[in-house]
């Protein structure tokens, strides 16, 4: 493990900590250009995630709503909250290709994007000490006078995420403050994604906003529009 990852898992609340975790309950509303762009504008209002932390797996209930969604990589479905299946689509990425930047998405789509992305996010960093992903401390940048640490991370291939090598910036707390990729599903679409707003659950550290933006170049922000846009209300944690 590199120092960089160590100091921010102990950032985040440790490895023991996390190790005691099975589900991560999160209730939260994803909004943003993107959904709007895709005609599923506010589908992902008011939602409550169900996050497992030993595999690729979410749950997203909406109590206001008679559904469910459910997320692993070769499974989405679209459910009653009894379990009963309306839609099912096995090997999902697929349904992505040939896809341009304004073809609509159906939910089983919307399903997929949110999953690989929230797994992700809700298991990061401790997601990258795990067996099989490769990190290394690159260059550190300079952002409104703060320096932040940056890990280049290169996912395994059993790991479904945005795209195969991704960057966390960590500040000087060893927070995350940003993470930087490409969506592999979206045609190489750029993000810069902001952590922001933590908050202690039981001595873990989780962000309660993200912010996502397009960037060009050497990670140049695109201020306008606001891709997708993560506000999480509550967090609470199931036990192993």
């Amino acid at each position: 493990m590199t120092p960089l990852l160590q100091m921010a898992i102990e950032a985040h609340g440790g490895l023991k900590r996390w190790s005691e975790v099975r589900t991560i309950i999160a209730s939260a509303s994803i909004t943003g250009a993107i959904w709007a762009i895709k005609g599923q504008t506010d589908y992902l209002n008011n939602i409550i995630m169900r996050v497992d932390t030993q595999q690729q797996r979410i749950v997203t209930d909406f109590p206001t709503q008679d559904k469910r969604l459910t997320y692993e990589p070769g499974r989405v479905t679209l459910e009653m909250p009894t379990g009963r299946i309306s839609q099912e689509r096995k090997e999902p990425e697929a349904s992505f290709a040939g896809q341009s930047l304004d073809t609509p998405w159906d939910p089983l789509h919307v399903a997929y994007f949110q999953g690989e992305a929230l797994w992700t996010y809700l298991n990061t960093p401790f997601l990258y000490a795990q067996p099989d992903f490769v990190t290394e401390e690159i260059s550190s940048i300079e952002v409104e006078g703060e320096r932040w640490r940056r890990l280049k991370v290169i996912f395994p291939d059993h790991i479904k995420s945005h795209t195969k090598t991704q960057v966390s910036c960590f500040g000087a707390d060893g927070l995350l403050r940003r993470h930087d990729y490409t969506v592999d599903i979206l045609g190489g679409a750029t993000g810069l994604n902001y952590a922001d707003d933590y908050q202690e659950v039981e001595g873990l550290q989780f962000f309660t906003k993200r912010r996502v933006y397009a960037y060009e170049g050497d990670h140049v922000l695109v201020p306008e529009p606001l891709l997708v846009n993560i506000d999480v209300n509550r967090i609470t944690l199931e036990r192993i």
